[in-house]
């Protein structure tokens, strides 16, 4: 067996070890934002997370550099490796894009979702912006051309340097970035799917122009707090699809997959410029209706 078998059925077998132990497994993408929800809130929702393990159904996350320089930009490079050992160089597109690479601080302070380009040899190349020293997690969210289910495989990144945790930001249900102001209604229900509906304004004034992106007129990404455990959901409806506005509202359906904080990061595109609005929202479990 070479050397690449042997890292990737080692890595393999090192996931399922932990998922026998801890019960954790995977799900991504719209089907599990809304489809097979638990009989009861918390029971096994925890199939709904994903990017807490390197190695899945055969395919390996594997970074080359799992330590880089804090203070700026620098470059991150990866493939994913196949069941076969070599690198992954066939993916099944989704949203416009093969992969989508989302870096976060283990603090949940800092969020990029990032736009990597593939070699032909199946390296992944992306510039990041790593201003902080501390702990990380890469996750790539993607489906390989021969599998129908998506995947999202994490891997950790250590910013060397002198890191002092910060605490978990409380945002409230309004957030401003860059002159644009938020609104988030609903609720996160620990293994139930719910709305939740993020409304923009600029000035006071509704949005009601926002800019496709990556086909979709928002991105959605959940990290729940403690173990950066992964729910990537899209937004219900699709522009030009006779129903969905450009604003101000943005629906998404999503299930958290147990109680606890989560962060919750909203790309959204105005004017031809994406940003990203950041909120923390608490799932807990509430008493399900009495069945007369």
């Amino acid at each position: 067996m070479n050397t690449a078998l042997k890292a990737t059925a080692f890595a393999a077998g090192l996931a399922a070890t932990f998922t026998a132990a801890y019960g954790i497994g995977h799900a991504v993408g719209p089907a599990p934002a809304q489809a097979h929800p638990a009989a009861h809130p918390g029971a096994h929702a925890d199939h709904q997370v994903g990017g807490l393990q390197t190695a899945e159904r055969g395919y390996t996350l594997s970074l080359d550099r799992p330590v880089v320089p804090a203070g700026g930009p620098t470059e991150l490079s990866f493939r994913v490796l196949a069941p076969d050992g070599h690198p992954l160089t066939a993916y099944r597109p989704a949203h416009e894009k093969e992969l989508h690479l989302i870096v976060a601080n283990r603090d949940l302070t800092d969020f990029q979702h990032l736009h990597p380009v593939r070699a032909v040899d199946g390296t992944w190349t992306a510039p990041a912006n790593i201003a902080a020293a501390g702990d990380y997690r890469v996750f790539a969210d993607f489906t390989p051309a021969a599998e129908t289910a998506p995947l999202t495989l994490g891997a950790d990144l250590h910013a060397a340097g002198d890191h002092r945790p910060a605490a978990l930001p409380r945002t409230g249900r309004t957030v401003t970035v860059d002159g644009y102001t938020l609104t988030l209604t609903g609720d996160l229900t620990p293994g139930r799917p719910g709305r939740l509906a993020f409304t923009v304004t600029e000035d006071g004034r509704p949005v009601t122009d926002l800019d496709p992106y990556l086909a979709a007129y928002g991105h959605l990404v959940a990290l729940r707090a403690g173990d950066l455990g992964y729910l990537h959901v899209h937004p219900d409806g699709e522009p030009g699809d006779g129903t969905t506005a450009p604003g101000p509202e943005i629906d998404f359906t999503a299930t958290a997959p147990s109680p606890g904080d989560y962060r919750l990061f909203l790309d959204f595109q105005h004017q031809g410029t994406v940003h990203t609005a950041a909120f923390t929202l608490t799932a807990e479990t509430t008493p399900e209706p009495h069945q007369h």
